[in-house]
């Protein structure tokens, strides 16, 4: 069977120093397939103990690491991204099994995870530095890049290749050896990333693999031994907080994708079929479990009855089931707890007096699933406008003027993205320039790209994650003073 031939052909110990390893004492984890809420495989589960072996290897890797060539750097990278494209079948497959989602979603992640790679192969020669004569001329400055050194990198289960890549790309392009440990949950998708960077050429310990189910057990003292220079995460903003707090007995360098709670102003003068197809991608991309999907979806009063119509027979007409199935467009939630979540959320809504277009009640049976869902007329105090959804729900509440919209959508401790559908340009631009979140989609429901920088302000985060300055986060700088003559 394919999906057996997959699983198996994925080594499921630790990837340290270059050798696949058991875990301490033969301790294992299960993955589950949500689609069933079967025992997948098992995997290695690491302990503290491994924790600082993989921290080990990285550290000793590092001076080596540093010193070969940008290109040399570049050119590994390329060599992933050839070889991502190369086995997209087996590794979207995989993907399915521990993830949930449809498979052609899988296909796309893969395509996106390996644009990291072939991103930051050119960002890898392009390091720069500087040259100055001193204001006063009696000296010279030499500004030089060099890596921060061997990195934490801590990876969230719904996009489990592409957020491995966005954070291993400009770690290996800067020179920096790393420690990368997947969610407990998806696991597999990482595992395999480890055989590909090895045949693409990565030397032993440059890049080390642990996936444990007690994160921070095994985490905290390697974030306190010091030996470690920067932590990068994505995950939740309470886990952040967390890490953060870590971090700072050692000024640790970090980077923080955190939790979101993404607003979308639907205008009156918006193209509404635009507006339902921006919308409908904001929110379905992933079955709802991304940091990016809409979360709070603000309506003109006077077109929220058409623009619900819409959405509602745009969302019913999507077909629900197992990911490896034929024509399937949502798969299930990750996890029993998530599908309680969404379950909570809505009866919540509806509590306060939302109505429901369509969905609104799990299937039941096997596995995690919830339908797609509209409700409209959710209330500013409905437990999910203050959180993350993370499902196929799609909560609508209508507005009149720009600056109530406006208000709404800032009302949040959080602020990583924004959608604004309007056709009017000066509006488009006032509001984007008036939203407290590190990104805006204007007239698009989907803006994540490899060439562009990816982050949030307030507590969705800190710093950026690809572009032309996704690298700097693993960058130092120095500044060497010249005295002359």
């Amino acid at each position: 069977m394919n999906e057996a031939r997959v699983v198996a052909a994925v080594d499921k110990q630790l990837f340290i120093g270059g050798k696949w390893v058991d875990a301490t004492g033969g301790r294992t984890s299960e993955v589950i397939d949500p689609a069933t809420g079967s025992v997948l495989c098992v995997v290695a589960d690491a302990s503290p103990e491994d924790g600082r072996a993989a921290l080990d290897a990285a550290v000793a890797a590092q001076p080596a690491f540093a010193a070969t060539p940008p290109r040399e750097r570049a050119d590994i990278l390329m060599r992933a991204f050839e070889l991502l494209h190369e086995r997209v079948d087996d590794l979207a497959l995989l993907m399915t099994l521990e993830m949930g989602k449809p498979l052609a979603e899988s296909r796309g992640e893969i395509a996106y995870a390996a644009e990291f790679f072939r991103h930051f192969a050119g960002e890898a020669v392009r390091i720069d530095g500087g040259y100055q004569t001193a204001p006063a001329g009696g000296s010279r400055f030499l500004v030089a890049r060099q890596p921060v050194g061997p990195c934490l990198l801590i990876t969230p289960w719904n996009f489990p290749m592409a957020m491995g890549t966005r954070k291993l790309g400009p770690a290996i392009a800067a020179g920096c050896t790393s420690v990368i440990k997947p969610a407990p949950q998806t696991p597999l998708s990482i595992l395999a990333l480890m055989d590909i960077l090895a045949h693409a050429g990565l030397p032993a310990g440059a890049v080390n693999c642990i996936s444990t189910t007690e994160a921070g057990a095994v985490l905290e003292p390697m974030i306190r031994s010091g030996l470690a220079r920067k932590l990068s995460f994505t995950g939740s903003t309470q886990v952040g907080r967390i890490l953060l707090e870590q971090c700072a007995e050692k000024v640790l360098r970090t980077s923080m994708e955190l939790g979101g709670n993404a607003p979308v102003l639907v205008f009156a003068d918006a193209d509404l079929d635009e507006a339902v197809e921006g919308v409908f991608a904001a929110k379905m991309r992933n079955m709802g479990e991304a940091c990016t999907a809409a979360n709070r979806i603000y309506v003109h009063s006077s077109v929220i009855e058409e623009f619900g119509r819409r959405l509602a027979e745009r969302m019913a007409g999507l077909t629900v089931g197992r990911g490896t199935d034929a024509g399937v467009n949502v798969g299930p939630l990750i996890d029993d707890a998530a599908l309680r979540k969404v379950q909570t959320l809505v009866a919540d809504a509806v509590k306060r007096g939302a109505t429901v277009l369509t969905g609104g009640e799990a299937t039941g049976g096997a596995g995690y699933f919830y339908p797609p869902t509209v409700l409209t007329g959710v209330p500013r105090d409905a437990a999910m406008s203050s959180q993350e959804i993370f499902g196929p729900v799609a909560p609508l509440t209508p507005f009149e003027t720009e600056d109530e919209a406006v208000a709404a959508a800032n009302d949040t401790e959080f602020g990583l993205i924004a959608y604004v559908f309007t056709k009017d340009l000066r509006r488009s631009l006032r509001v984007a320039e008036a939203l407290d979140t590190g990104m805006v989609g204007l007239n698009q429901g989907v803006v994540s790209n490899p060439a562009a920088p990816f982050g949030g302000v307030k507590a969705s985060g800190l710093g950026r994650e690809g572009g032309a300055i996704g690298i700097d986060e693993f960058l130092e700088t120095k500044y060497i003073g010249i005295k002359m003559g």
